[in-house]
């Protein structure tokens, strides 16, 4: 009698156990990058392609953009920004790079993931180049300058005067 019952028992921690992972793998991933998007985390927002239009930048106005530079936890790069801060018309295109160098004795690949303060500007901040679009691969030892081009969009409120944008920049070498 006793076997039946813990039988039973272990039967449903195994539907409990098995029907946990499906909410995680099934309905968090779509819920994360739900919430990710919504609040411009992690360079996410609604993935329509921007196209770039032709019209004046708005000179009556001036932003400043600061960039930031991180490196995940055991990423053994130099990574940072050449330029810490841009002041920007909306609607103009500006040029910036990050310096990145693998100081290590092994080639290795990045992949850099932006983030913005505050996150409603990530909807008005538009990459038209990006490192960050590909993964970077580096030789050991080696250095190189990261392009990043963007437009502020003319459309951005105008009680955002500042945004920060963040790179964060992880080791994929062993994921393929």
């Amino acid at each position: 009698m006793a076997e039946q019952s813990i039988g039973k028992t272990v039967a449903k921690l195994t539907a409990v156990a098995i029907g946990m992972f499906a909410f995680v793998f099934v309905v968090m991933v779509p819920l994360y990058n739900t919430f990710c998007e919504v609040f411009g985390l992690n360079g996410k927002y609604s993935g329509e392609k921007y196209e770039v239009v032709d019209a004046k930048p708005d000179e009556s106005r001036k932003v400043k953009i600061v960039f930031v530079a991180n490196r995940a936890e055991g990423m053994p790069w130099d990574f940072q920004p050449k330029t810490v801060e841009v002041f920007v018309h909306p609607g103009a295109a500006t040029d910036i790079a990050y310096y990145a160098k693998n100081i290590t004795g092994k080639d290795m690949v990045a992949q850099a993931v932006p983030s913005f303060v505050p996150a409603r500007a990530a909807q008005y901040f538009h990459k038209t180049e990006c490192f960050c679009f590909n993964r970077q691969p580096l030789a050991a030892g080696h250095e190189t300058d990261l392009g990043l081009q963007f437009i502020v969009d003319r459309d951005l409120p105008a009680d955002i005067s500042e945004i920060t944008l963040s790179y964060t920049i992880f080791d994929i070498t062993d994921r393929d």
